[in-house]
C-alpha cells in the first residue's frame, strides 16, 4: 500500500538520508533550501517526493518503477494544497522540462526554460504583469543594463554605472530584490535610487524574482557553497530569461558587470552570461574601481561598519549613502 507522509528532514536524519541519496541517485542535487518537503512510499521504501521552498515548488522525483502511477501529481497538488492553506496564491516550479505538460495541465505558465530546467509560475503578479511593468520605463536607442544586489550602494557601483553611460543611450540598473542581505530590499533600492538620481539617462528598477533570486540562481546566495554545476545550470537560466524576455522590452543590447576575483560563483554567471548572450547582446566586465589601491567592495563596507571604522566606510560609498548610515545609526 502506497502512502503520503511529511518528511522532517532537520528533525531526523533518517528522513533526511533517505530523501537526498533518492534525490541523487534520480541526478538532482539537493541543498538545505527545503521549507516543506512529502514523498510516497511502498512499504518503507520512499519512491516519490516533493518540496516547497517558500513558493517554489521543487525537488520532484518519482522512482522510474512507479511512474505509470501517476504519483507525480498527488505529489504537486498536495504541495498546492499546503500552498493555500498558508494563504500563498503565487507559486513557482523549478523542474525538469520534460514535465511541462504536466504543470501546464494543473494550470502553471511557462516563463523560461533551457535544455536542463523548466521555470514555471502561477498566481500573480504574473512576469507579464512584470513586463508590462517595465516597459512603461522604455527608452528607444542602444541601452544598457547592470544588475546589482549593492548590499550597500558603493562608489563602486556607481562607477560601473558611469562606464555604461560612456556607451549606452540609456541605462537600466534592476536592483535585486531577494532578501538575502544584511541591508533589506527596500533598503538597498531606495540607495541605488538617491545615489543615482543625478543621472536623467539611467533607470533605476526592482528585479522582483525574475533576476538573480531564489527561482532564477539560487546558488548564487550560497557563494563558496555552491556546487559550479548546478550554479551553471542556473546561471545559463537566469542569462536566458534576461536575454529572450527583459532585455527586448527596453531595447537592451550591452550588459555590464565587475570583476570578480574571487567568487567562482560569479565568474560562473559571468561565463554563461558571455556563452548565452551572443550574439544579441554584449557582455563588458570591468575592472573594479580602486581608491588608493584598494578595490572597492561592499563586502568591504560591510566589515567596516561592524568594525566601526568610519573613514573606510566614507571613502568608499557615494555622500548619499553616508548620509543614510549616519541617520540610522549604522556609523
Amino acid at each position: 500500500m502506497l502512502t503520503l507522509k511529511r518528511l522532517w528532514l532537520i528533525q531526523d536524519v533518517k528522513d533526511h538520508n533517505q530523501w537526498s541519496e533518492f534525490l541523487q541517485a534520480g541526478g538532482l542535487h539537493p541543498a538545505e533550501d527545503a521549507t516543506y518537503t512529502v514523498g510516497i512510499y511502498d512499504g518503507e521504501e520512499l519512491i516519490a517526493t516533493g518540496s516547497l521552498s517558500d513558493n517554489i515548488i521543487k525537488y520532484l522525483l518519482v522512482c522510474k518503477r512507479y511512474q505509470s502511477e501517476n504519483l507525480l501529481t498527488q505529489i504537486i497538488v498536495h504541495l498546492i494544497e499546503r500552498l493555500h492553506e498558508e494563504d500563498i496564491f503565487h507559486y513557482f516550479v523549478y523542474t525538469a522540462p520534460d514535465k511541462e505538460v504536466i504543470f501546464r495541465s494543473l494550470g502553471f505558465k511557462k516563463i523560461m526554460n533551457t535544455k536542463e530546467v523548466l521555470f514555471m509560475e502561477q498566481g500573480e503578479p504574473s512576469f507579464d504583469d512584470y513586463l508590462n511593468y517595465i516597459a512603461r520605463f522604455d527608452h528607444p536607442g542602444e541601452n544598457g543594463s547592470i544588475v546589482m544586489n549593492a548590499n550597500p550602494f558603493t562608489l563602486g557601483h556607481k562607477y560601473l554605472v558611469e562606464q555604461a553611460r560612456k556607451v549606452c543611450d540609456h541605462v537600466y540598473v534592476f536592483v535585486v530584490s531577494e532578501e538575502k542581505s544584511e541591508f533589506s530590499s527596500p533598503e538597498r533600492f531606495a540607495l541605488v535610487k538617491n545615489g543615482l538620481k543625478e543621472f536623467e539617462d539611467v533607470t533605476v528598477l526592482p528585479a522582483r524574482d525574475y533576476m538573480v533570486s531564489s527561482l532564477t540562481f539560487p546558488a548564487y546566495f550560497l557563494k563558496d557553497r555552491a556546487e559550479l554545476n548546478v550554479a551553471s545550470v542556473q546561471a545559463r537560466l537566469d542569462a536566458t530569461l534576461f536575454k529572450e524576455r527583459i532585455a527586448p522590452i527596453l531595447h537592451i543590447k550591452k550588459r555590464f558587470v565587475g570583476e570578480e576575483p574571487y567568487s567562482k560563483v560569479t565568474n560562473v554567471y559571468n561565463e554563461a552570461m558571455k556563452e548565452v548572450f551572443r550574439p544579441d547582446l554584449s557582455l563588458t566586465i570591468l575592472p573594479r574601481l580602486a581608491i588608493e589601491g584598494e578595490i572597492v567592495s561592499a563586502t568591504k563596507v560591510r566589515q567596516a561598519l561592524q568594525d566601526h571604522n568610519e573613514p573606510l566606510v566614507q571613502s568608499f560609498v557615494p555622500d548619499t549613502v553616508l548620509a543614510y548610515l549616519k541617520e540610522k545609526n549604522k556609523i
